[in-house]
């Protein structure tokens, strides 16, 4: 569903715009509604249209919270989420403690993830491309990508 890097400035409120071609399906698959939150492993923010969200949401819901581990997904990706809305101009607001928790200031890049967008400050991103493309392809790896035959 969404793919694609796409490089976007934040206005001076902390807004940013998504790109026409995803609008529509937004609107249609969840009325304008998303849901941002952290990653739990990278600094950077993860957009889910509201209704891919619900889901994640309740899988997390349903795990144990008495293991460490899932305590800390718990409190990272519940924790921090955020519901938004898409304005009449097709925005949507990150908060500011968000947009500290990722680092982002003016420019940013959205990556699009199937369901869902990832949000990163352009300089994090442009690091970590660099750091993934310097680094070797271990066994495990290599057997997942002939599993997809790329």
């Amino acid at each position: 569903m969404f793919k694609g890097i796409h490089n976007i400035n934040l206005d001076a409120k902390g807004r940013l715009t998504i790109p026409t071609k995803y609008r529509n399906t937004i609107s249609d698959q969840s009325n304008g509604n998303m849901v941002v939150t952290i990653d739990s492993e990278e600094k950077c923010l993860l957009l889910y249209p509201a209704t891919v969200f619900s889901n994640i949401e309740k899988k997390i819901n349903d795990l144990p919270s008495f293991t460490k581990n899932h305590r800390r997904i718990q409190r990272l990706i519940i924790g921090h989420a955020e519901d938004l809305e898409l304005d009449s101009s097709g925005r949507i607001l990150l908060s500011k403690p968000l947009r500290i928790v990722a680092e982002m200031s003016k420019k940013i890049t959205l990556i699009g993830q199937g369901d869902k967008f990832e949000i990163w400050s352009d300089d994090i991103w442009s690091n970590r491309v660099n750091k993934w493309r310097s680094e070797e392809t271990d066994e495990s790896s290599e057997s997942v990508l002939s599993d997809i035959r790329i």
